[in-house]
């Protein structure tokens, strides 16, 4: 009974954060600079990729487990471009940085809004912005790294190790973390965002439910919107060789919006104040709302 009685509170309250006026602008002008800065953010992974050797189909892989099918082809092809060389490729990196830092710049004044508080100098947030795009492009290629080096380990102790039951536990191990240690790099990234985002210091523990809150929807909005258009949407009728790009702009958006709710989530304390209330301020609550 009591639990139900919080999560009604929770709900009324999640539901008053979402009619905030924030919630109807900041997710739409963050999913538009993500949009921008999300291809050469691939092309900047995929380019350091292939200096290190790692497979072309790694990023192909990853963003096939979340991302709609119709979406990765307007994604992968320029992810894959390795004939950039010496100075070219300086150039080539410096550019994808500043484009791509345009979205993390977005976040940053996305949370300055949610928390109230002044931006500082533009100089100081770009620097923020390029550091934070930096964080976006080890956490690829962290998820890159995981099943590629993880293959290769498994074939390494196979190798070496003959033992069939012994090989057997190391992979069936392998396979079972692999997705725990994809969700946690993350649940660990978007804490590490929303803590650095905002122009003022913030405590990392008070970003932990909007970061676990963000890591789980996103995973379950992307998988049930993905299902949605490859089996039932049928935007090619309207939009024809525009529907796999207002398919982008769409998951865009939910990412977006999930990302500004979980800032929101933080910086109003809601989820820590729902699961600290004792029974005289579950009814307080409850009176206050009628």
């Amino acid at each position: 009974m009591k639990k139900s009685r919080k999560m009604k509170i929770f709900l009324r309250k999640v539901i008053s954060i979402i009619k905030l006026p924030e919630m109807r602008i900041l997710p739409g002008q963050l999913a538009f600079f993500l949009v921008i800065s999300i291809i050469p953010l691939i092309a900047l992974v995929g380019a350091i990729g292939s200096e290190f050797n790692l497979p072309s189909t790694s990023i192909k892989e990853i963003l096939e487990s979340f991302v709609p099918s119709g979406v990765i082809n307007y994604l992968i092809p320029t992810g894959n471009n390795s004939n950039i060389v010496n100075f070219n490729m300086i150039i080539f990196f410096f550019a994808a940085f500043i484009l791509a830092s345009n979205g993390t710049y977005s976040i940053i004044n996305t949370s300055n809004e949610i928390y109230k508080v002044k931006d500082s100098s533009e100089l100081r947030r770009r620097a923020k912005a390029v550091l934070m795009t930096l964080i976006l492009v080890v956490l690829f290629l962290f998820l890159i790294l995981v099943p590629a080096f993880g293959d290769v380990l498994i074939k390494i102790i196979t190798t070496s190790i003959h033992s069939d039951s012994l090989t057997g536990l190391v992979e069936n191990t392998y396979r079972i973390l692999e997705y725990p240690i994809s969700l946690f790099l993350i649940y660990y990234n978007l804490k590490l965002l929303y803590t650095i985002a905002p122009d003022t210091k913030i405590s990392s523990r008070s970003t932990i439910p909007g970061a676990l809150f963000t890591t789980i929807m996103w995973l379950i909005s992307s998988k049930i919107y993905a299902f949605y258009v490859d089996y039932f949407a049928n935007y090619n009728v309207f939009y024809g060789a525009m529907s796999n790009i207002l398919v982008l702009l769409i998951w865009v958006y939910i990412l977006a919006y999930i990302f500004t709710l979980g800032m929101c989530f933080n910086a109003t304390g809601v989820i820590q104040e729902t699961l600290r209330l004792n029974k005289n301020d579950i009814e307080e609550a409850l009176k206050k709302d009628k």
